[in-house]
């Protein structure tokens, strides 16, 4: 039992210690390497490559290599790259228009190696090479175009720059990928607080134009509503002599009716004209000078025409006499 237990522990101190160490020193050796997805291996002897790894996967070094994989390991150099597309922004890059605008483009593109070796040894910086590259193309390309060209075909200008720096980024080992202008500005602060007020003018005049259409088309309704109104003003006017005069027709066939309507008018008119009214002495009705003078505090001399102010707009007249108060 206790030999199983030896075993069981020295087996596992040589599996977790021994196996991490046996594969390192094959490693080192040259027997195996693993190249993962989207990586390159480029080992290098003595100044000169031997060999490259770019499929994915597990392999044997020493049937690819020969007996220099067991050099390789520790008198060479193993370089590994990156093939994943990368991206990268270069902001306002400054352009002049046909008209003589400053203006700055802002343009975006992806590269990806394509050449492991060129990319290590025919430039020793290329990633820095081809954004140079770009921005160079971009402002030899774009300038001088005009302004309305350069603020709307983005798609052309893309494909400019792309067929101008293309062959020389392949040289590299440095492939450009998609390439795209995104912004396309005015640089100079003066010249876009100028286009800033010739904007908001023209909305002004815009609105104000808007404003007037608006006040005309009222106005012609309002006139075509007016004439028509006094058209028809015009055929009452013209129509309403007639329909009082055969109103008035038929009430003159009767003398009794025509002579109380007149004096119901008459009263009417008195009544809504708010005038004062004088009571004058008559000689013929001598009963009314009587009961004046009946009244004590009265004298004949000190009768004088009583104004009589008629305050209700719809009494009649014996209603007026008989709500004044004679002292």
């Amino acid at each position: 039992m206790n030999l199983i237990v030896m075993s069981a522990v020295v087996s596992f101190f040589v599996f977790m210690i021994g196996l991490p160490v046996a594969l390192g020193v094959a490693r080192i050796l040259g027997v195996y390497a693993i190249v993962r997805e989207r990586q390159c291996r480029v080992y290098v002897l003595f100044g000169k490559v031997i060999g490259t790894l770019d499929d994915p996967g597990f392999y044997f070094l020493w049937p690819r290599l020969g007996w220099k994989a067991l050099f390789v390991g520790w008198l060479g150099r193993c370089h590994v790259t990156d093939m994943r597309l990368d991206q990268a922004y270069l902001r306002s890059q400054p352009v002049n228009s046909e008209e003589g605008a400053p203006m700055g483009i802002g343009i975006w593109y992806e590269m990806f190696i394509s050449d492991p070796v060129a990319y290590l040894f025919k430039n020793a910086d290329p990633r820095g090479s081809l954004a140079a590259n770009v921005g160079n193309s971009t402002v030899r390309c774009l300038s001088n175009l005009p302004l309305a060209k350069m603020l709307v075909d983005r798609h052309p200008m893309s494909r400019t720059v792309r067929e101008e720096v293309t062959p020389k980024s392949n040289e590299w080992g440095y492939k450009l990928g998609s390439i795209y202008i995104r912004k396309v500005h005015f640089r100079d602060p003066e010249m876009i607080r100028q286009i800033e007020s010739k904007v908001v003018n023209r909305l002004r005049q815009v609105t104000s134009a808007i404003r007037q259409d608006g006040a005309n088309q009222v106005s012609i309704i309002r006139s075509t509503a007016e004439r028509q109104a006094a058209i028809e003003f015009g055929k009452a006017s013209a129509v309403r002599p007639a329909i009082v005069g055969k109103a008035m027709a038929n009430i003159c066939s009767d003398p009794e009716v025509a002579q109380t309507v007149f004096e119901i008018l008459e009263t009417q008119r008195i009544v809504d004209g708010e005038c004062n009214l004088t009571l004058v002495r008559m000689p013929a009705h001598g009963m009314l000078a009587d009961m004046l003078t009946a009244e004590p505090g009265i004298t004949q001399a000190s009768m004088q025409p009583l104004p009589v102010p008629v305050r209700e707009g719809h009494a009649t007249l014996p209603k007026v006499l008989s709500a004044r108060n004679i002292d």
